[in-house]
Formats: C-alpha cells, sequence, structure tokens
C-alpha cells in the first residue's frame, strides 16, 4: 500500500470483478472509410491496451488489452487524399455546391445516430484515456450538443446572408464559401470532442475531409464509421488509423491539403507545415499547448481560490490545455495557501474512471508517470519542496500530484507545459513579476486572476486582455461554453475555435456583384425565383 493513495482493488483486478456496465470487450477493428465504402485493411494491426491494469491468466496485473486497429501506411492516405480531392473536385463537387439546408440535414441524421453508440463511446473514453465515467459521459453529451449548436449557427449565418446589399451602385450577394480539403487531427485528452469541433464544421462548411484519431483514444471512433458512410456523400469524410509520419506526412507533401486543423503540440504543427509545399496556400486552424497561469492577489477568497485551483489544476488529472499549469501567490498570502491547498489535493480520491467519487484516475501515457517524476526531481534538486504529503507517489500507471515550492526559472517545470499532474506554486511580491512571465512566455492562451478589490482588478485585467485571450475572474480556466471564442496568442492557438467562429475559420467570403442596371436586375430577380442557383438564393431555413 502507498499510505492510502491506492484501494486494494486496484492492486488486484479482475475483468469479472468488474461491474459489467463498465467491462471492456476486446475490439479488433480492421476497416477504415474511403470514398464513401468501408474498406478492408489486411496489412499490419496495432493492438490497443489501457494502462488500466487487470489480471491476465497467469494472475499477473498488466495493462488491460482493449482491441486492435489497423497500421496504416502511406498508399492507403494517398488514396484517402484522392477520395476527399474527388468530392470537392475543386469546388465543383457535390458537397461544396450543396444547399445549406442539406448539408445540415447530413449533420442532423449524423447527430441522431451517433447518440444511439453513448454507452459504448462512454466505456471506451475511459478504459482508452482514463477519463471519469461523469466527465465521459459529458464529452459525449456535449459533443452532440456542439453539434446541434452547430446547425443553428449556421442556420443564424445563412439567414444573415439571405439578402442583397447596395454600395456604390453595385449588389452584392455575400456568402460563405469552403475553402478545399481539410486534413484533421486531433488530440488525445479529448479524442472525441476536441476532434469534432474541428470535423463537423470543417464539412458543415462544404470542405471534404481527411481525418486521423489521435494515438490514444482511437477505438471509440470506430462504432461512428458507419454512421459517417450513410450520412454523408462518398469522399466528404475519408477516416484513417495508424501513425502520422505513415499517413499525415505523405499527405502534406502533396500540397494538396488546403486547411491544416490539428489540436496538439506546436511541434507537430512546424513539422506538418514544413512538409507543404505551398504554404501561402495553407491556412492554419490550431489549437496548441499553453502554460496559463493563476495569479492569486494577497485579498483573495481562499477557500474559493483553492477550490477552484484544485478544478483548475487538476480535472482530468491536468491533462488539459486550459488547465492551470502554474500558481503565482502573493508571499503574504502564500504559507496559508499552501497548507490549504496541499491538504485539498492530499483528500482527491484516486481510483477507476466508474467508481463513485473518483477524482484522479490512471494517466492514460504509460510513460508519464516516470516524465512528471522527472520534474519533481529536478525542481527539488535546484531548491524547491514537495508540500503535500501523498505528491509524487508512483504507481505503475500514475504519480500523485505533487505540489512545488517555491519553483523559479532554473526549473524545468517553470518553462515545460507539463500535462499532467504536478502543480509549481511561485511567490511574487510585485504584480509585476507574474505578469513580465507571461509577457515572456512562448504561450498566451487564458489566465485565471483571483482577488476582489477593483482598484486592482481593473487595471490588471487591461493589462492580461493584451497577454491572453481569455481573463477568468475568480474561476478556473477553461474552454466553454462553446459558443465563446476560443483561441490563444503566440504558440498557444492560430484561429478561433466556437461554434459560431470555427464556422467562420473553415469558409471563406465570396459574393456576387452586379452592376445595379434593369439588365442585370431582371437576371437576378429570374435566378432568386428560379432556384437554378444553390449561391443565388433568398432561401430562409428556419
Amino acid at each position: 500500500m502507498h499510505n492510502g493513495l491506492i484501494q486494494p482493488n486496484i492492486k488486484s483486478l479482475k475483468i469479472i470483478d468488474i461491474p459489467e456496465a463498465y467491462r471492456p470487450k476486446v475490439t479488433n477493428f480492421n476497416q477504415y472509410l474511403i470514398d464513401g465504402e468501408l474498406k478492408t485493411w489486411s496489412g499490419d494491426m496495432v493492438d490497443v491496451h489501457s494502462t488500466i491494469r487487470t489480471e491476465d491468466e497467469n494472475g499477473e496485473m498488466v495493462p488491460t488489452l482493449l482491441g486492435s486497429v489497423p497500421d496504416m501506411e502511406s498508399q492507403p492516405a494517398l488514396q484517402a487524399l484522392e477520395s476527399a480531392k474527388k468530392a470537392f473536385d475543386r469546388g465543383k463537387g457535390q458537397w461544396p455546391t450543396m444547399r445549406v439546408r442539406e448539408r445540415l440535414g447530413c449533420l442532423e441524421r449524423f447527430a441522431d445516430k451517433m447518440k444511439l453508440h453513448r454507452k459504448e463511446i462512454v466505456k471506451l473514453l475511459m478504459w482508452e484515456i482514463g477519463k471519469t465515467l461523469s466527465d465521459s459521459e459529458k464529452e459525449f453529451d456535449r459533443t452532440v450538443d456542439y453539434i446541434y449548436d452547430t446547425v443553428d449557427a449556421y442556420k443564424k449565418l445563412d439567414q444573415k446572408s439571405a439578402k442583397f446589399e447596395k454600395e456604390g451602385g453595385i449588389h452584392a450577394h455575400i456568402r460563405r464559401s469552403p475553402l478545399g480539403v481539410v486534413l484533421c487531427l486531433g488530440p488525445y485528452n479529448y479524442p472525441l470532442n476536441e476532434t469534432f469541433c474541428l470535423l463537423i464544421p470543417a464539412i458543415v462548411m462544404g470542405n471534404t475531409a481527411v481525418f486521423k484519431p489521435a494515438k490514444h483514444g482511437v477505438l471509440l471512433i470506430t462504432p461512428l464509421l458507419q454512421a459517417f458512410k450513410q450520412c454523408f456523400p462518398p469522399g466528404v469524410v475519408n477516416i484513417l488509423f495508424g501513425r502520422g509520419r505513415k499517413i499525415a506526412q505523405p499527405i502534406m507533401k502533396t500540397g494538396h491539403v488546403d486547411v491544416l486543423a490539428l489540436i496538439g503540440h506546436s511541434s507537430s504543427a512546424v513539422a506538418l507545415q514544413d512538409e507543404h509545399p505551398n504554404k501561402n496556400r495553407l491556412r492554419l486552424v490550431l489549437g496548441l499547448e499553453a502554460k496559463n497561469p493563476g495569479v492569486i492577489l494577497p485579498d483573495a477568497d481562499l477557500d474559493h481560490t483553492v477550490k477552484e485551483c484544485i478544478s483548475g489544476t487538476l480535472s482530468y488529472n491536468g491533462q488539459r490545455c486550459t488547465a492551470l499549469k502554474v500558481l503565482h501567490v502573493h508571499e503574504s498570502i502564500i504559507d496559508q495557501f499552501n497548507k490549504k491547498f496541499s491538504e485539498a489535493v492530499d483528500e482527491l480520491k484516486f481510483g477507476l474512471p466508474w467508481e463513485k467519487d473518483v477524482f484522479l484516475t490512471p494517466l492514460p501515457e504509460p510513460k508519464k508517470p516516470k516524465y512528471i517524476k522527472d520534474l519533481i526531481e529536478d525542481a527539488t534538486s535546484k531548491g524547491a519542496s514537495v508540500m503535500n504529503k501523498k505528491g509524487g507517489q508512483m504507481l505503475e500507471n500514475y504519480i500523485y500530484p505533487a505540489v512545488m515550492y517555491p519553483v523559479d526559472h532554473s526549473m524545468n517545470l517553470y518553462h515545460e507545459e507539463q500535462f499532467g499532474p504536478v502543480i509549481p506554486v511561485i511567490p511574487y511580491k510585485d504584480i509585476n513579476e507574474p505578469l513580465d512571465a507571461m509577457a515572456a512566455s512562448e504561450y498566451g492562451q487564458q489566465v485565471s486572476l483571483f482577488g476582489r478589490d477593483v482598484r486592482k482588478i481593473g487595471p490588471l485585467i487591461d493589462i492580461l486582455a493584451n497577454l491572453v485571450c481569455r481573463v477568468n475572474l475568480n474561476s478556473a480556466c477553461q474552454r466553454g461554453p462553446d459558443v465563446y471564442p476560443f483561441t490563444g496568442r503566440k504558440n498557444s492557438a492560430v484561429s478561433t475555435l466556437s461554434v459560431f467562429d470555427a464556422l467562420r475559420s473553415f469558409s471563406i467570403r465570396t459574393f456576387v456583384a452586379s452592376k445595379d442596371n434593369p439588365y442585370n436586375n431582371e437576371i437576378l430577380e429570374s435566378l432568386l425565383n428560379s432556384n437554378e442557383s444553390n449561391f443565388v438564393s433568398s432561401d430562409y431555413i428556419l
């Protein structure tokens, strides 16, 4: 035992002892989607394991086998690209020229079919990436809601476009048009929600896509391939499985990708951009890393602040780009904060994702516990201490959150986005210390500001709004609600994602212009009355 860190059932877990509703089923999935056909892969397969350990036939605790997926090569990747190119057909294809209401109908049918797989996908979220039951259910439901919200947002966008404007003697009918072929790569921490926040707005705007799931959270996509096949015309969505270097790199090298849509690390984004021969023609929609700080002022409500900082630093074990990854605390309250915060961290329950009241769960990346341990050891060797009793206790698939204090710029933890359960705490005397640190940082997504004196908060907001893209007042950083802009400065993002903004990120304004004279006006009126054009239309979608 580890000082109460783990429960006995995790040390000797048998599949048969797991509640039937959450018991994993081995899924060997050997299909992929190209040109509207589910094709069978006959090449190499790669096993998918969960870091949740269960007993094998010899009574040994080992990573649980969940199934296998194709380890695909470059040839089918290029075939998928050709399928997407053919479906777009340089803007002449059925999908990009289709009426908006028809594309929305395809999306609504897909959402209806997706809902039929809720239990299966929620279970796979728990096993593949260690997300708690409640968070897995929230991710699924939020994703379905996002699809319906996208339908509503596009209707509103199209309603505003269902008119002609006149300026300088020229009539203009302005709409948004697709960009072309999208390469869509999602993250492992929100493999359903954040992936679909790229894919759904991309295709509904008339683009076609090649989509590769993340390394972790790959099996949970497999129940949806049939729905994609049934709901969208051939070639609109193409889904592949495998490694990025075998799939994404060859696709980018062709120069036929018009949009790179990626949520992940900036190094991956740069590497893929470098493969593209026509970078000036490549649109980027990127959600990248962040080192979001919490800035705690002397007059902050500490009980409330500790609660929000627990959520901000350790929800899903801190594996969120929006997580609070460093806390700047005023020296006048640092001792009190460290005591309250460390005690609160040690009270968090570690367990299996489906257990009641569990907050901390096994990490999906096998090498992550050692990486976190290395950060802790580097910081302690340079003067920091682990402030909480359980901090740094290590298992095969987990390391208990460590509150590290005092952290300074000599430590790796100060600079690196840890993306896991370790929290650096930095004392400050002058507010310019955290402000200067944020200004010097390579990242600029969000900040959490804790305090109550408006004479201090007001001027701080004015500065912080120029350093990051969202200032959270007395609350943890987060992405939602999905109608609000989600973006970042510097290395944290390119383009803006939200239900509304994503539609713009994956499209461009185009319009029909006509001089105001009887000859042209007669033609325009005939066009509007004839339904001969899907673009020139005053069709109002309710």
